[in-house]
């Protein structure tokens, strides 16, 4: 276009808390710290105490052990970078970075809900198929139903990362989020496609999302079914006690996506979208752990244990 002066950009720049007052960031820094440490100490405390108590090795166990693991890289992936331009003055990130942040943010938080989804197959069949669990869910097949759930994430991440970056960027590299958000890089696109691919990624996310809550409350119907012909009251409370955490985990994790990428369009300041993005990405990986380490009764224990084990010899 030989009249139009167009710079294509080979960087970005994050605002995410670029307008808050200087004075509160210091406090800001520090919260997600803790929460970003917090995360990951608990999900590793969950993957060892699993590894370590023969008792927990079972496809629940290990399922939990995959979601911790995609909890911990997609962290990793976005809350170090934020806790950087916090209390920095240099917000740029190149291209490839981007590009690269987004594709680990789409493969780990895609994989999460395909692991939340299988792990919801797996209490449905231990409840409503008991005679058949051992067969349905033997450790080949826990095995594969892990893998695909990474290979899903991957190929989802990757595919929508081609496409996004597929476009030409050119004019304003001003990216008002603190990561490479999706829909926030998209509008810095230009071209007679960016708005028929605009459309395509979010139909992409919300199928794939949406498909995965979906078969987790069929999963749950049937399973409250199935809960409700248990003749006593003990033996239903005991029953469900053993979906508490991961229904628990579930409704945090989509309640949180759904604040974010559901809400009314309305006067939000940038301010209060930024905070309102960090309950996803910062919030929700630090809630899991403590959620499952306290209302899992069993894994609870085991923790417990493992600490007797470990600190029982210094004690005589």
């Amino acid at each position: 276009m030989a009249g139009q002066n167009y710079t294509m950009v080979s960087e970005f720049i994050l605002v995410g808390f670029s307008n808050f007052p200087q004075h509160l960031l210091p406090a800001f820094f520090l919260l997600y710290l803790l929460m970003y440490l917090f995360t990951l100490l608990g999900n590793l405390l969950i993957m060892a105490t699993v590894w370590s108590e023969r008792s927990l090795h079972t496809p629940m166990y290990l399922f939990l052990c995959a979601l911790s693991t995609s909890e911990i890289l997609f962290t990793v992936a976005v809350t170090p970078r934020m806790l950087v331009d916090i209390l920095s003055t240099h917000h740029t990130i190149t291209w490839a970075a981007c590009a690269s942040q987004m594709f680990f943010s789409f493969t780990f938080g895609f994989t999460h809900s395909f692991l939340l989804m299988i792990m919801g197959y797996d209490r449905y069949v231990a409840i409503c198929h008991p005679l058949r669990y051992h067969v349905l869910m033997s450790p080949r097949g826990c095995a594969h139903l892990v893998s695909w759930s990474w290979a899903g994430g991957s190929i989802m991440g990757m595919m929508l990362t081609l496409i996004v970056f597929h476009l030409t960027f050119c004019g304003s590299n001003v990216i008002h989020h603190f990561v490479c958000h999706v829909l926030s890089l998209l509008k810095l696109a230009c071209g007679k496609e960016t708005a028929s691919v605009t459309l395509g990624v979010i139909l992409v996310c919300v199928s794939a999302l949406m498909g995965c809550l979906f078969l987790i409350v069929i999963s749950y119907v049937f399973i409250v079914a199935a809960i409700l012909r248990i003749p006593s009251a003990e033996g239903r409370h005991k029953t469900f006690s053993t979906c508490v955490s991961h229904l628990t985990v579930v409704i945090v994790h989509y309640g949180f996506a759904s604040i974010i990428y559901l809400k009314p369009k309305g006067p939000h300041s940038m301010d209060s979208n930024t905070l309102m993005a960090t309950t996803y990405t910062v919030f929700t990986p630090f809630l899991s752990p403590i959620i499952f380490s306290l209302r899992n009764k069993e894994l609870k224990n085991a923790i417990k244990k493992s600490f007797q084990k470990k600190f029982s010899p210094l004690s005589s």
